[in-house]
């Protein structure tokens, strides 16, 4: 008797934590799409200066790392260097971001396997067309149709990552939440 009362206690804080948790599941999926809008709505200016301040961080780290001794005309000629692909690697991971953090609600619902894959990614690519259209209107930016297929590309990287990361947890970490029906 005691056992059954412990097999349904341990059944109802599983059903209990899955009921709380299962809509949180969207909110990293909306901050990451406010995020990319908010990197969106800066103009030219904003955005330049916000990527060459993460060039010249990098490129700081790798001097101190690699004890280049560079002066200071070759640390600027380096951060110009490596600003536009510190740019595209910035469309790439936060893309690769949103497709797994859409994928999660994907998942946490049982929408699993092709038809999850290929929502999350016309739903992301639609937002990343989306997305460079918006850039259109904003000072000193322009649409590129070539930031839509870095942005796909990083989508698909995500969604790689996202289908690998839920196949190990479903074995794993959150074997405990599996209901003994």
């Amino acid at each position: 008797m005691r056992e059954k009362s412990m097999y349904y206690f341990v059944r109802f804080i599983k059903k209990t934590l899955r009921y709380l948790l299962k809509p949180l599941s969207f909110v990293p999926g909306i901050v990451m799409m406010i995020v990319i809008f908010n990197f969106s709505s800066q103009n030219s200016v904003e955005s330049a200066g916000l990527s060459r301040e993460v060039c010249k961080y990098i490129v700081l780290i790798y001097n101190k790392i690699c004890m280049k001794g560079m002066d200071n005309q070759s640390l600027n000629m380096m951060i110009e260097y490596i600003h536009p692909y510190v740019r595209k690697l910035a469309h790439f991971s936060e893309y690769a971001l949103l497709a797994m953090s859409v994928s999660l609600p994907l998942y946490v619902y049982r929408l699993r396997g092709f038809w999850s894959a290929m929502f999350a990614m016309i739903f992301c690519v639609l937002f990343a067309m989306g997305d460079e259209w918006h850039q259109s209107f904003v000072s000193g930016r322009v649409s590129d149709p070539k930031d839509v297929l870095i942005d796909s590309l990083g989508v698909i990287t995500g969604l790689i990552v996202i289908r690998i990361m839920c196949a190990i947890g479903r074995k794993t970490i959150f074997h405990w939440f599996v209901l003994d029906e």
